[in-house]
């Protein structure tokens, strides 16, 4: 019995070990999904799209970069406007441009901040999650008000042990009030979300001059669609540069698709590597299985020919078989699923990512090792109902 218990358990763990690598692959696969969608909804919008004149300059060749710096035009504040006026509705717009500056209180220093000019807009358009306080104000773009919103790490960094709202920051020598913080972002694409500082527009362009190019950030109004509103803004911007049909675009449009292009043909190619992986761990369980099954039956030949013998139909001694095999498999399945799920757990809160086992990977997997067991158990049955009674019986 011991040793039926031990061949028994064999197999269930390598049903086990097969099951529990589909479920971490696959909840691995939608925790990388789920990150590209937050990760660009924060730093870019989830169906926000980026009109500039170089729009994606890390995701081209230096020789397209260097054409399309020959052909596109910088974006100015009229542009903005511009397009602001032709919205006609179906379109919202907030520019937001960006330097890399050193950020003081007291004498606290934060070398490596990205500070952002930007309007209220972006609020809408964005994800921004500010924890504490508020974003800019209306009031706050008509004035260029002396104000800021922080990220987590410039927070931490300048304010490590009292609240920064209310304090102040300096930027560029120019003295602002923290009126926002953001919660904790992580990072997208490599780059920190935490270190931002993001003050009014026209307070920016006092710190740090007139941009050479203005990017502007778009999206569409609940009456429109996404469609609608980056086919308004195109058609604005070349009605503004007075391009005649079919000369190409002398901007950049960046769509939340290209933003997430990189990670999710990373999480393609993980896929595409993924299900061999999977199916193999699982055949090799089924071999074990099918196996552990095989030697069981021939242990037990002449019990099977003294119960053919009294008249027990070959159907019931199939079934029987098969029933010891799946139900193997299934014990095994429920094990490498409860494995699968410690374990995505304790990843999801090490590396802070958004992993989570489905109800439908569990379903999944549940049937695919109830499926392995039936499979592993045809062949020894096969074979045990193929012994005719009198054979059985004389094997010792």
């Amino acid at each position: 019995m011991a040793t039926n218990r031990l061949r028994a358990g064999l197999g269930a763990l390598a049903i086990a070990v097969a099951v529990a690598t589909q479920v971490i692959v696959v909840s691995a696969l939608d925790g990388v999904a789920v990150f590209a969608e937050t990760s660009t909804a924060r730093a870019f919008g989830s169906d926000t799209f980026l009109l500039a004149q170089i729009a994606s300059p890390g995701r081209i060749s230096r020789r397209e970069l260097q054409e399309q710096l020959q052909r596109n035009q910088p974006l100015r504040r009229a542009d903005w406007r511009f397009l602001d006026q032709q919205a006609g509705g179906l379109v919202q717009y907030a520019p937001s441009v960006q330097t890399i500056a050193e950020v003081t209180a007291g004498g606290r220093v934060y070398e490596t901040a990205a500070v952002s000019g930007t309007t209220s807009v972006l609020a809408d358009l964005r994800d921004l999650a500010v924890a504490q306080g508020r974003f800019l104000t209306i009031e706050d773009d008509r004035g260029g008000a002396a104000v800021a919103v922080i990220g987590a790490d410039v927070a931490d960094a300048l304010y490590p042990t009292s609240d920064p709202l209310g304090q102040g920051i300096r930027v560029a020598g120019r003295r602002f009030v923290v009126v926002g913080v953001q919660t904790r972002l992580g990072s997208s694409s490599g780059a920190s979300l935490d270190r931002s500082v993001w003050i009014p527009i026209q307070a920016w362009e006092r710190a740090f001059g007139t941009p050479r190019s203005l990017p502007v950030f778009a999206k569409a109004t609940p009456s429109s669609t996404a469609g609608a509103a980056e086919d308004r803004a195109r058609a604005s911007l070349r009605a503004r540069r007075q391009l005649a049909p079919g000369t190409p675009d002398t901007f950049d449009v960046l769509t939340p698709d290209a933003a997430r292009g990189f990670v999710a043909n990373l999480s393609q190619r993980i896929g595409v590597a993924a299900g061999p992986i999977s199916l193999m761990a699982l055949l090799a369980a089924v071999v074990v299985v099918t196996n552990t099954v095989l030697v069981s039956v021939t242990q037990r030949t002449r019990e099977i020919g003294i119960r053919r013998a009294l008249g027990a139909p070959r159907s019931q001694i199939m079934r029987e078989v098969v029933a010891e095999s799946a139900l193997t498999a299934i014990v095994g399945g429920v094990a490498g699923i409860g494995v699968a799920m410690a374990l995505v757990a304790t990843l999801a809160a090490a590396l802070e990512l958004p992993l989570d086992v489905r109800a439908t990977t569990v379903g999944w997997s549940l049937l695919a090792s109830a499926a392995s067991g039936l499979v592993a158990g045809w062949y020894p049955a096969r074979r045990a109902i193929r012994l005719t009674a009198v054979e059985a019986i004389r094997v010792e």
